[in-house]
């Protein structure tokens, strides 16, 4: 990206939290329809690569259903970007009854025996709102980590807001985000990781919806080598302005293999849950970029440029 793209998308973000803040929530759910409906009509790279995705969840889905679930999730999409740039508006307690989570013992009863947990998310629905109801309905803190991201202007924004919603934030390069989890979850803690795509050399292979794809280490390496809880988590939209969620029951660990092999089998386990709520609100699953394997060749869509 060149500094003008990187000064111009900074930009971009910036008058987004500035102004989309300050919309009357209608406006706002308005707005986010219209730049939806107008993205998926150009169909973009983002699009196609969403449309590739879903056909994957939706083996059996028709042309013609795969393009409405393209526009159902572009709209879903940017109920998330209008709900984060207004997030750090709303009232205590519209975070409070912003979000609707199912079997939510799963995560208190962790941190009330003190074992620390690790809430593994995918990309579905709004899991910074999910993070602002967690600090402010439960009182609870947490540590999450971020990608850096460029320009660093924009990444410092990521970082400002997500600590403004009582998040503790670390890079996820650098190397020392793990030692601080780590801690952080002996301690008694609250870790939350967004965890359904890793395209480095040290992501787990696992199936998911029939095919190979990466997913990180990381959530099943920490409950490992700290005895938290992991506890997968997937959340939806309905036509009601409160988000909904599930936390499934924590994934256990293996009691014989090695490291690296009880890593891999608690990668998959976290994957299979990650498919159940997807397959359920496919619409809400923003995974505009490549994840399987099979489409990491670029001669697999001569379209579709690096994501």
């Amino acid at each position: 990206m060149t500094s003008l793209q990187e000064r111009l998308t900074d930009g971009l973000y910036g008058l987004g939290w500035s102004t989309v803040k300050t919309l009357p929530e209608p406006v706002a759910t308005r707005l986010g329809r219209i730049i939806a409906d107008i993205a998926w009509k150009q169909r973009g790279k983002g699009v196609r690569r969403l449309e590739s995705n879903y056909a994957r969840v939706v083996p059996d889905a028709t042309p013609e259903r795969l393009a409405e679930l393209s526009r159902a999730g572009m709209r879903s999409y940017l109920r998330y970007w209008m709900e984060s740039f207004r997030l750090p508006a709303w009232s205590t307690e519209r975070v409070k009854n912003g979000f609707d989570p199912k079997d939510l013992h799963h995560l208190t009863d962790g941190l009330a025996s003190g074992q620390g947990v690790v809430l593994a998310l995918p990309h579905l629905a709004n899991w910074d709102l999910a993070g602002a109801w967690v600090t402010t309905k439960l009182e609870t803190p947490f540590t999450t980590v971020a990608e850096r991201l460029k320009p660093e202007t924009l990444y410092d924004r990521f970082v400002a807001y997500r600590e403004g919603l009582g998040m503790e934030v670390l890079p996820h390069s650098g190397g020392s985000a793990f030692g601080t989890l780590a801690r952080r979850l002996r301690d008694g803690g609250l870790v939350c990781l967004v965890a359904d795509r890793d395209l480095s050399a040290s992501g787990i292979e696992v199936r998911f919806f029939g095919e190979t794809a990466r997913m990180p280490a990381g959530p099943a390496l920490l409950a490992q080598q700290t005895g938290a809880l992991l506890v997968p988590v997937t959340l939806w939209y309905d036509e009601s302005p409160v988000m909904k969620g599930r936390l499934h029951p924590p994934i256990e660990v293996p009691e014989s293999g090695t490291r690296a092999e009880k890593t891999s089998v608690m990668t998959q386990a976290l994957a299979d849950a990650f498919a159940t709520g997807i397959a359920e609100h496919p619409e809400d699953w923003h995974m505009l970029q490549r994840l399987w394997l099979a489409d990491l060749d670029p001669a697999a869509d001569p379209q579709e440029g690096t994501p």
